[in-house]
């Protein structure tokens, strides 16, 4: 009988020692360390918010570096400084990797992912949302002369007042560069203006048309369309997240995470985060907490 209760008491003790290091083990893996960069401008840091908002909710011990600058971002990735943050298929492709460019998005995406691994990097498939470069109209002007693509800005550019910021007409992914692929621009007039002011010119009335970026804020008021590229000109910038290979493979369940919150991602949806921090003000952290809790709570 003695035998037999020191038997029972050693299988106890044996359980609970397995237990317990089940209990850590399984506690070390849902709390995994993950570091979250953003660059410094809203999009990135409303972005990667709610990238570390989605990992929290699933587990990860998350920490926030959301200010680095675009140029040293890559480097920080690169040396572990971040484990994760969002990119651009054509921020990767051109400025990263200095590759050429290609205006069709899955095209841009598969040459980024693949250079990006030669780098020890793992580019997650990319989000419908695009922030590239496209031309803004004051929308009663476009419906006056049925504007819908660039093609037709070019045939009436007579009738409208483009509001520049100079070194557009100039650039090769400018005007000058529109010009060779839709033909000459002759507008009615135009003027160089402060990038800061051009919405406030056109709601002015002072300008008709102006550069603009494809997820700006103030593309949300319907004063405003963006123009089709309809000859494909501008290179795609659909957002991209670049994960360390090392931390991808480590972390399938943060793949899984990253991927269902970008599917979700549309251009509309990113003016609409845009316009919350830099038109109505609010913080870039509440606006992301907002759209994570609408989308997945």
């Amino acid at each position: 009988m003695k035998k037999m209760k020191n038997k029972f008491l050693k299988l106890s003790v044996m359980f609970v020692v397995v237990l317990c290091t089940l209990t850590t083990v399984a506690s070390s893996v849902s709390a995994a360390s993950v570091v979250v960069g953003a660059k410094n401008f809203t999009e990135s840091q409303v972005v990667s918010e709610i990238y570390a908002l989605a990992l929290e909710k699933e587990g990860f011990k998350v920490s926030r570096k959301q200010s680095i600058s675009s140029s040293v971002i890559p480097t920080a990735i690169k040396k572990g400084q971040i484990d994760l943050y969002p990119e651009y298929t054509g921020t990767a492709l051109l400025t990263i990797l200095k590759g050429k460019m290609t205006t069709d998005p899955d095209q841009a995406y598969q040459k980024a992912k693949a250079g990006l691994a030669k780098q020890g990097l793992t580019a997650l498939p990319y989000a419908p949302g695009n922030d590239g470069q496209g031309i803004a109209m004051r929308a009663s002007v476009a419906k006056k002369y049925g504007i819908r693509t660039i093609s037709d800005l070019q045939r009436h550019a007579e009738k409208i007042r483009f509001a520049s910021q100079g070194e557009f007409d100039k650039r090769t992914d400018g005007l000058a560069g529109l010009a060779k692929k839709y033909g000459d621009f002759k507008f009615k007039s135009n003027k160089v203006y402060d990038n800061a002011l051009k919405y406030q010119i056109l709601s002015q009335s002072k300008a008709d048309a102006t550069p603009a970026y494809t997820t700006e804020g103030q593309l949300a008021s319907k004063k405003y369309v963006v123009l089709k590229d309809d000859k494909n000109f501008w290179p795609p910038y659909n957002l991209m997240p670049i994960v360390t290979t090392k931390v991808a493979k480590q972390n399938p369940k943060l793949v899984k995470t990253i991927n269902q919150v970008d599917r979700k991602l549309t251009t509309k949806t990113l003016i609409k985060l845009n316009k919350q921090v830099d038109l109505d003000k609010h913080s870039y952290k509440s606006v992301a907490k907002k759209w994570y809790q609408a989308n997945f709570d």
